[in-house]
């Protein structure tokens, strides 16, 4: 991948964009993604609970503004086991092939090691083999027990390096997010003054005849 691609930071305000992203998947996708067959309703539920004051929550979208791939970063509550987080990611079935997960996973390491993580966990099915193959390419070790899978990648301390990296890409994905907001109002005015010119020349052509 040659571009650029915006990863933009999700807060509260997107929990209603999170929902319609994670309803979108397919029902083979939610199943790989939570681990089991996740109802409407589970997924609206899990999008609810999403606590984005404490864990990292981002995602990438598209020019209509809909998320087409994100990711969650779960940090551990406990003392613990504070040093530990654990990774999620789905990716839209129309975005897939853009190495879009791996992106937002290298995302979640330079978030997580700012934060202090030193051991990042991905529990997944052993039939996810996107998954596991983007934990394998970042060196983590892949313990498969059945269906299921854990990986286990260490992480480095935090330096300067990855503190800058997690400010120029966040303002990148801000300013992206903004411009694309924008282009979009743009091309709704647009739309509705077409409407309105369509409708002052039906009115002239009903009031010439």
């Amino acid at each position: 991948m040659n571009s650029i691609v915006p990863i933009r930071a999700l807060g509260a305000q997107h929990r209603e964009r999170v929902a319609n992203h994670l309803l979108a998947l397919t029902e083979r996708d939610r199943y790989l993604r939570f681990g089991y067959s996740a109802s409407d309703e589970q997924v609206r539920r899990y999008a609810e609970l999403l606590d984005f004051e404490r864990d990292e929550v981002f995602g990438i979208f598209n020019r209509r503004l809909q998320l087409i791939a994100m990711a969650h970063v779960a940090y551990a509550q406990s003392e613990d086991t504070q040093s530990c987080a654990e990774f999620g990611v789905s990716v839209l079935a129309s975005a897939r092939g853009r190495g879009y997960g791996g992106l937002l996973f290298d995302r979640a390491v330079t978030l997580a090691r700012n934060r202090g993580v030193s051991m990042m966990f991905i529990h997944a099915l052993t039939e996810n083999t996107a998954m596991l193959k983007i934990a394998r390419n970042a060196g983590a070790r892949v313990h498969q027990d059945g269906s299921e899978s854990q990986a286990y990648l260490q992480l480095p301390p935090a330096g300067l390096d990855t503190r800058m990296s997690k400010i120029v890409a966040e303002h990148f994905g801000e300013v992206d997010y903004q411009l694309k907001k924008q282009a979009r109002q743009f091309w709704s005015l647009l739309a509705d003054m077409q409407e309105i010119r369509q409708g002052v020349q039906d009115g002239r052509h009903q009031a010439a005849e």
